[in-house]
């Protein structure tokens, strides 16, 4: 098929578009700079075309750019508002075979019955949430309303080389790793047991193929796309102590405690992840698209750190390899 992947750069495109060309598509990259996250002997097959997406909303035209690609499948990556999936549906109705949507995890809000499931009621809160909320719900109106061939993935924290991931203290703070692979006493806001639900980039990557080829199951509707099971926060302390040999040295602090001995960012952070504590059922990806993660949550963070270790030359973040 002829695929035009739109924020195709990034961190998802990087290992999607590969797997794309390898399967034998033809593919579009649309996106504002020809500059890759992740290096690949296939992108030499991929046609890139350098567009701004804000400036062509704002002309009103992107819409009709991507239409004039004639691509039989788009795969936007870098929706972010009602605005902006509206024009997707208008230019390519009827013009596309298939849509498929990067949303996220974030679309629930608050945990509740556990683990969610896709059929639950949406309660999002927070600019990020409610807007990938509502244009969930413009695309699966849009499948109802005119068969649009709209399939929508949320993917929970994605992780993997190069992308730092969530820590066990549910921020990007890289110290904690130092700090649990030193055997250092580190803090944890409240009891430690809200939840993470992490996805390795390359099992998102695998989510949006296996969305293009099974589209008579993916049409329609929306899948979480996690890892097996979401983990907590003493958990995630615990197991990356012990990779280094040691046994995890934990605090636990009231919210109001802890948050005043990190930065405003950290903290900001935390409480979004802590109150989320996502926890998401993937029965539906694996029963109607096959989808089978390849990384558990832990492997996706291991990944991840022992490139940041090498990365950025920390020896003891490199004890990992042994």
């Amino acid at each position: 098929m002829k695929v035009v992947v739109i924020g195709g750069t990034g961190h998802i495109g990087s290992y999607l578009i590969p797997k794309l060309v390898i399967s034998g598509h033809e593919v579009i990259c649309v996106s504002r700079r020809n500059r890759v996250f992740r290096e690949h002997p296939t992108w030499q097959y991929v046609e890139h075309l350098e567009i701004d997406r804000t400036v062509e909303e704002k002309a009103g035209s992107f819409g009709k750019k991507i239409r004039r690609l004639k691509g039989e499948a788009v795969m936007d990556l870098i929706c972010f508002s009602t605005r902006s999936v509206q024009m997707m549906v208008d230019a390519l109705s009827d013009r596309v075979g298939r849509f498929i949507h990067c949303g996220t995890m974030w679309v629930h809000g608050h945990s509740e019955e556990l683990p969610t499931r896709e059929s639950q009621k949406r309660k999002p809160f927070g600019s990020y949430g409610i807007q990938k909320a509502a244009i969930e719900s413009e695309l699966l109106e849009a499948y109802r309303r005119n068969a649009f061939p709209a399939t929508i993935l949320h993917p929970g924290h994605i992780t993997g080389p190069g992308k730092m991931p969530i820590g066990p203290a549910g921020n990007l703070n890289p110290e904690i790793f130092l700090k649990l692979a030193l055997g250092q006493e580190i803090a944890l806001p409240n009891l430690g047991m809200e939840t993470l639900h992490h996805v390795h980039v390359a099992d998102v990557a695998q989510a949006f193929v296996l969305s293009l080829e099974n589209p008579g199951r993916a049409m329609g509707e929306s899948f979480h796309i996690v890892s097996e099971q979401a983990i907590t926060l003493r958990y995630y302390a615990t197991a990356v102590a012990q990779w280094f040999g040691n046994e995890a040295d934990l605090a636990f602090q009231s919210w109001d405690q802890w948050r005043k001995d990190v930065s405003n960012e950290d903290s900001r952070l935390t409480w979004d992840h802590i109150a989320h504590s996502p926890n998401g059922s993937i029965e539906k990806a694996k029963r109607l698209l096959n989808f089978k993660p390849k990384y558990s949550s832990l492997q996706a963070i291991k990944e991840a750190i022992g490139h940041y270790a090498k990365t950025e030359n920390i020896e003891a973040l490199q004890f990992m390899e042994k």
